[in-house]
């Protein structure tokens, strides 16, 4: 703790007697963020720094959001959180606990009215076989490849080509030619709920 400025001094040269005395003391060395460039320096200027800045430090991304943006951002995200599940039934658990979070949201709203409505299950689960069958495709491509080295150029071409039709025909398959009726989404979401156990 500083002294007192003694009577006869001015303040300009009390205070720099301060720094000065602290500096020989070593009391400035090894701050944090010595010799680091200052935050934000030659950045436009924004009023809501400080939230910004607290928001990246505590990593607080998704937390922050309301609940409907929450959802909303899941159901963007969706396709790529589902592309590792092994099985269609984890596949279909994940957009049932998606879908009743929804739901839940839609009886009781909270937060901004965001427009905010439950995932087609049967096109999440259509889009995860299409998905693997394409994964699937790549990976019996590239070892076939890798196996045909020791062959032929002739060869090699043959069975990436054969490799290849055979994953476009299968694609073809799944997706299916002949339109389905559409049951609505709701009525889909009602049914479920009356399966649901409670």
């Amino acid at each position: 703790m500083a002294e007192r400025k003694p009577p006869g001094m001015g303040f300009e040269s009390w205070v720099d007697q301060q720094i000065r005395e602290a500096t020989e003391r070593g009391e400035f060395d090894n701050l944090p963020g010595a010799g680091e460039p200052i935050p934000g320096q030659g950045m436009p200027e924004d009023e809501n720094w400080w939230l910004r800045a607290y928001l990246a430090r505590e990593q607080a991304t998704d937390a922050a959001l309301p609940t409907p943006l929450q959802l909303r951002r899941e159901i963007e995200q969706l396709p790529d959180n589902v592309r590792g599940l092994r099985s269609e039934d984890d596949v279909r658990e994940v957009v049932k606990d998606l879908n009743w979070r929804v739901l839940e949201w839609l009886r009781f709203p909270s937060g901004p009215q965001v427009p905010v409505r439950p995932v087609d299950e049967d096109g999440v689960v259509e889009r995860w076989r299409a998905d693997r069958a394409t994964t699937e495709s790549t990976t019996t491509e590239s070892t076939t490849t890798e196996s045909t080295t020791t062959e032929s150029t002739t060869t090699e071409s043959t069975t990436t080509t054969t490799t290849t039709g055979g994953a476009a025909g299968g694609a073809t398959a799944a997706g299916g030619s002949e339109p389905t009726a559409r049951v609505s989404w709701w009525r889909r979401i009602l049914r479920r709920t009356a399966r649901r156990p409670r």
